[in-house]
């Protein structure tokens, strides 16, 4: 699947890395901790809305997004990651959970696949799904990234 539309780009500097957020005219499609950042970047009224509301969780003062968002994906991505969002703030489930949410309880590592290739980091937060023994599992952004993202909502809900 490819983008035919040009995209848009700002980056923030967060206490775990740099993000890099690439929208279109419409919608975010991507938000990834990246090593390096493209020379001039152009954003736009939506990579600066999600730029300002990836600050705040930063700062904890936000735990829910509201940012137009157009991932491309397939049909079953589309439905693990919108089962990603209705995780809440500060917890986390199972890729069994969400398998089970799915009406398809044998899909776990169908789950597991569709979340590793969530482009939309925190937003989509890919980051509260865990093993179902309770360990952390692997994260695109790494598992020191994820760890330090549990820590931080947690310490939110105090």
């Amino acid at each position: 699947m490819t983008n035919p539309e040009p995209l848009f780009r700002q980056y923030l500097d967060t206490p775990i890395g740099t993000l890099e957020i690439a929208a279109d005219d419409t919608s975010v499609r991507s938000i990834y901790f990246v090593q390096k950042r493209q020379d001039s970047p152009l954003g736009n009224d939506i990579t600066q809305l999600a730029l300002d509301q990836l600050a705040a969780y930063f700062n904890g003062q936000r735990q829910q997004f509201s940012l137009p968002l157009g991932a491309l994906g397939t049909a079953f991505q589309q439905q693990v990651w919108l089962q990603l969002s209705d995780i809440p703030y500060g917890s986390t489930c199972s890729y069994a959970d969400i398998a089970r949410q799915l009406n398809n309880p044998k899909a776990v590592r169908a789950v597991g696949a569709a979340n590793g290739k969530n482009p939309i980091s925190i937003v989509v937060p890919c980051h509260r799904v865990i093993g179902a023994n309770g360990k952390l599992t692997g994260y695109a952004g790494g598992l020191d990234r994820k760890s330090w993202l549990l820590r931080h909502e947690q310490q939110g809900q105090l």
